[in-house]
C-alpha cells in the first residue's frame, strides 16, 4: 500500500514541475483547457493501466 501512495506523490510532484511551463506555453484559455483535457486523459489512461496490471 505504501508504494501506491509514493507513486501518487511522485505523479503529483511531476505535474507540479510541468504545470508552469504548460501554462506559459498555453496562454489562450481555450487552447489551455483543450491541452489540459488531453493531459488529464493521458494521465488517467496511465493510472488505469498501472492499476490493472
Amino acid at each position: 500500500m505504501g508504494d501506491n501512495i509514493l507513486s501518487i506523490i511522485y505523479l503529483l510532484l511531476v505535474i507540479a514541475l510541468v504545470l508552469p511551463g504548460f501554462y506559459y506555453a498555453n496562454k489562450n484559455k481555450k487552447v489551455f483547457f483543450k491541452n489540459l483535457m488531453i493531459c488529464i486523459v493521458v494521465v488517467g489512461v496511465i493510472i488505469i493501466f498501472v492499476y490493472s496490471v
